[in-house]
């Protein structure tokens, strides 16, 4: 009997019935590359335009590669990274300047409709800045996350104050992984979007997954998943 399979069903969020599971990550990526497209046309069909949340991280960076690759209909996404870190505009570890070098290196153009987050103001500003924007929106269309080893998506940490903000971008002060300051889009926008989608892949992951399916209420499932991309390693099968 693989560990997925087990009793250890306590979380209603992730269950066989909502988690597609992979071989190895990059099968993960092609698969929610290939399901995020198909949602996104879905949403542009049905209301003529389409807000998405990006994420960040090694295996989302691979599925926004391979969704680049498709042919969405760029001028009716509105694109936005669901958190970023307080470094400067261009910084190598800023979610922003890989989103830009994924998603929009081969689409001249496109990235008219990428929203970076200004958090080289520092939390408090860019995430009131930041605010206007979303709150402009109307909600998310598609949420597109990764999951850390600690349970964290986005920039909302267990335990962090930030879970609390009702705001739709909220500063982060004390973050447990470098830098400390950070802007996040808030746990009720990402609640509240239309679909919630989690990539996790490795055995990193594991641990946490195991908390989840035990009923742990670790962040990445305050946001209340509808579906979950995730590899054979990070279940442990």
């Amino acid at each position: 009997m693989d560990s997925f399979e087990t009793a250890e069903s306590g979380s209603a969020c992730f269950t066989p019935e909502n988690t597609r599971v992979f071989s190895d990550s990059e099968a993960v990526a092609q698969a929610a590359a290939d399901y995020v497209f198909e949602k996104i046309n879905t949403c542009v069909t049905e209301k003529g335009q389409c807000h998405v949340v990006l994420p960040g991280g090694t295996t989302p960076a691979r599925c926004l590669e391979l969704l680049a690759e498709k042919p969405l209909p760029w001028n009716q996404i509105h694109w936005y990274p669901g958190d970023e870190r307080c470094y400067p505009v261009g910084h190598a570890e800023r979610n922003d300047t890989m989103i830009l070098d994924k998603l929009f290196a081969n689409q001249p153009g496109a990235e008219k409709n990428f929203h970076p987050m200004p958090a080289e103001l520092g939390p408090g500003q860019g995430a009131a800045d930041y605010s206007l924007i979303l709150d402009a929106t109307g909600g998310m269309d598609i949420v597109v996350l990764g999951m850390g080893e600690d349970g964290h998506t986005a920039s909302l940490f267990p335990g962090n104050i930030a879970l609390q903000n009702e705001a739709s971008s909220i500063p982060v002060y004390n973050s447990p992984k470098p830098p400390d300051e950070r802007v996040s889009i808030g746990l009720s926008m990402l609640k509240n979007a239309g679909e919630a989608i989690v990539i996790a892949t490795g055995e990193g992951k594991r641990d946490a997954l195991k908390k989840i399916r035990e009923g742990e209420m670790l962040p990445v499932v305050l946001i209340e998943p509808d579906i979950w991309f995730v590899d054979e390693d990070a279940v442990g099968i």
